[in-house]
């Protein structure tokens, strides 16, 4: 049993890659942190490219100069700088060079050497100036293509400016008054009206934590590879420094074993992948991957494969390539949070939104509190004539006015409904003027537009007002609609209008259509219709996320009101391992099912009526508490702004898990151009549901994890528009979204000439000529 349940994990969902996402600086899309006049730039933004981080640096001065409450020289004081500048740095020289033009007083500070990054390249490294077609904004430019060339070229433009550092090492940041004090190792704080900070990862070197590791034939960094010519040389590490120098080793002639504790590689650029396994096919170089260090001696290595057997390699240096921790302790220090901490603070304010949702989803439910007797939390609003009873009822009876203010007054579901309703309707503007693509705007529109129409105004004011005016009680179809659809099913009047949610939400999401005292017809083949046939065939054309992320209520508050949480979303194997409780919960609905249809059917009546009970009542541990209003409601909603506003979804939906299936089967993929992507990881560490989409996008392969709401975050956020959406065909072709969600993309249509982008156009559609 034991090997079928890991065998069916692994064929649904754990068979796809798990990168993690490294911890950072919170940082704004503009590069502006919480602590106010603070700006972050280059590599720490999440984009490792030199011509970005230039960018990065020019822009942030630009910025700075149109904030209203900037004023350049304020009070005349010369003890207080317009900028000081932390890092000399790609980004924070073109940042100096835009600073100096626009006549600011400024300090450029650094605790090394200018460019100490680039400086701690091998020699004769080559320089990846992508994208090509890219201009940065300022005035820095880059045309050499190795190390040495680079710095020179750099060192010539910095003296070309007249741009002077100032060697000194920069602890932390403050906010002092109205200024910004920047206190330094050795000195007196320096004093500012901004900061700007381009340290980048200049954090410590990682460690592997095995013994022999301080010996000196272990290094981090390879300054000359001649100088190994002959050795036996292990190289550990599967990023780009990793491969280049395992490739620069091997060009020297240098015995290399490369050693990588995955099984493939997940972050480098194509092109070293390829020299590597080239390099290795001719002999040399010698790969061995899913394998890690254990042990470092004078003379000889131990390693330890998959298959838990240690290797002896003989030795004479060592190389451990594995990156650099980020220098978090100065954004912890500078009160900047750090993504991936939980403070006090952290822990206190989920604390307090889970009370708030657990308190909401309570007065929805019209139930006890946690199962106290006499805490009907409606009920005690209304003895205490609290909001909305409060509200005074007019318009005549039967108006529309009328309707919303007695249904406020009468019904908790309608108070929460609006209140839903509004927040989406709020951050779906704000989303939509966040993430200005044609995707984004259409998919938020539609959002919106299914919860206002068929998810509120439906069932809370235009179905009761019909009832009202008789149009379900007078015959004909009006009468045929409301007792198939909108009743109890035993014949009742039709006012069950919070039925009709099921036109929408499907079962077994929403499973009280379907698990009723007696069975509703039109509600049993309608659902049956709409999950088993017109789902599976919307996520076999489109992906799970047609629905999930184009339709569903909990997919329009996750992209709305979750839209800036995203990134919180944790990643990782064991993190996947959870995605399987949405199939247990998955398993209960298809049991409740099957026993609810045997209640149909038995003779003994309270065998029935303890099916309906464990669904349907309000005790403590019925269906509908435990999973409506815990793990759907109070919990889902309660990790909002701490694990992402996909938690729900991700892990427990049970019609998430049904269409996880589905999209096994899917046409859907998203599809990566391989030679521009840069391994940036951005594109998986904005994903709600944790996909690990950069290990697909960096080895051109299709992205085809069925997670995928297609919330258009990875394809917007990509800093070089590497991804698009798409499907492939029954001939194994591909073909393209229309709809643009990436403004790189857009960008690049855009500068192209008619007939290339009627080309374009016609590539994306699959056409060939």
């Amino acid at each position: 049993m034991q090997n079928l349940i890991t065998r069916y994990t692994h064929w649904l969902h754990t068979r796809w890659p798990a990168g993690g996402v490294e911890k950072g600086p919170s940082v704004n899309a503009d590069g502006t942190t919480r602590l106010k006049g603070v700006r972050v730039v280059g590599d720490l933004t999440g984009v490792p490219l030199l011509k970005f981080s230039a960018d990065t640096g020019a822009k942030a001065v630009l910025s700075i100069l149109e904030e209203p409450d900037f004023k350049p020289g304020a009070g005349n004081d010369a003890r207080i700088h317009d900028l000081v500048i932390v890092g000399a740095g790609v980004s924070g020289l073109a940042a100096a060079i835009e600073a100096k033009k626009a006549g600011l007083s400024y300090m450029l500070f650094e605790a090394d050497e200018s460019f100490s990054t680039i400086q701690n390249f091998p020699r004769k490294k080559p320089i990846y100036t992508y994208p090509s077609e890219m201009t940065p904004v300022g005035e820095l430019r880059f045309e050499s293509k190795v190390k040495e060339d680079l710095l020179l070229e750099l060192q010539a433009q910095q003296e070309a400016h007249g741009i002077e550092t100032t060697s000194a090492k920069v602890e932390h940041i403050e906010r002092d008054g109205g200024v910004l004090r920047v206190k330094l190792a050795q000195g007196a704080p320096v004093r500012a009206q901004r900061v700007i900070v381009a340290i980048g990862r200049t954090g410590n070197y990682r460690k592997l934590n095995v013994p022999g590791e301080n010996l000196d034939k272990v290094s981090n960094r390879l300054i000359d590879a001649g100088e190994h010519a002959g050795q036996q040389v292990l190289v550990v590490g599967g990023g780009d420094s990793a491969l280049e120098a395992a490739i620069a080793l091997a060009e020297a002639d240098a015995s290399v074993t490369l050693s990588y504790r995955k099984t493939e590689f997940s972050r480098a650029k194509p092109e070293n992948v390829e020299r590597v396994q080239e390099l290795a096919s001719n002999g040399q170089l010698q790969m061995l991957l899913g394998t890690q260090l254990q042990e470092i001696n004078e003379d000889h290595v131990v390693l330890c494969g998959e298959d838990s057997e240690d290797c002896k390699i003989a030795n004479d240096y060592v190389f451990t390539l594995i990156g650099r921790e980020p220098p978090l302790d100065f954004f912890r220090k500078s009160s900047i949070p750090v993504t991936g901490d939980w403070t006090p603070k952290i822990w206190g304010g989920l604390i307090a939104f889970m009370l708030l949702m657990t308190f909401l989803y309570h007065l929805k439910a019209y139930k006890t509190f946690l199962g106290i007797p006499n805490t009907n939390l409606w009920q005690i609003f209304a003895s205490k004539q609290w909001f909305p009873f409060n509200i005074p009822v007019v318009g005549g009876e039967g108006s529309l006015l009328y309707t919303f203010l007695n249904a406020a007054r009468n019904d908790p579901g309608f108070t929460f409904a609006l209140i839903y309703t509004t927040v989406i309707l709020v951050f779906g503007v704000r989303r939509m003027r966040r993430r200005q693509t044609p995707y984004v705007k259409l998919q938020t529109s539609t959002l919106m537009a299914v919860q206002v129409i068929p998810l509120f105004i439906l069932p809370y004011l235009l179905f009761p007002y019909l009832y009202h005016h008789g149009v379900f009680t007078n015959g004909g179809f009006g009468e045929w609609f409301g007792r198939t659809f909108l009743s109890d099913g035993q014949g009742g009047d039709p006012n069950q209008f919070w039925r009709s949610f099921g036109f929408i939400l499907a079962w077994p999401l929403f499973i009280y259509n379907i698990f009723t005292a007696a069975p509703i017809w039109g509600w049993i083949v309608f659902g049956f219709v709409q999950t088993f046939v017109v789902i599976p065939l919307i996520v076999w054309r489109w992906g799970k996320g047609a629905y999930c992320g184009w339709i569903c209520s909990c997919g329009a508050m996750a992209e709305t009101l979750g839209d800036q949480h995203r990134h919180k979303m944790p990643h990782g194997a064991k993190w996947n391992k959870l995605n399987m409780i949405g199939q247990w919960v998955l398993a209960i609905a298809f049991v409740l099912l099957a026993l609810r249809i045997i209640g149909w059917v038995t003779p003994w009546e309270g065998f029935d009526q303890a099916i309906a009970g464990f669904i349907d009542k309000n005790e403590l541990f019925s269906y509908k508490v435990l999973i409506d209003l815990w793990l759907a409601g109070a919990i889902g909603y309660g990790l909002y702004f701490h694990l992402s506003g996909r938690v729900w979804c991700r892990f427990a939906c049970p019609l998430a898990a049904l269409m996880h299936i589905y999209a096994r089967f899917s046409q859907f993929r998203i599809f990566a151009e391989k030679k521009k992507c840069i391994s940036c990881n951005v594109c998986t560490s904005v994903c709600h549901q944790g996909i690990d989409i950069m290990n697909f996008a960096n080895k051109g392969l299709p992205m085809e994890d069925p997670e995928c709401v297609r919330c258009s975050a990875c394809v917007q956020s990509c800093p070089t528009g590497v991804l698009s959406f798409g499907r492939m065909s029954r001939s194994g072709g591909v073909v393209l979204d229309k709809l643009a969600a990436s403004p790189i993309q857009m960008q690049e249509l855009q500068d192209l000439t008619p007939v290339d982008q009627f080309l374009s156009n016609a590539r994306k559609r699959g056409e060939t000529f």
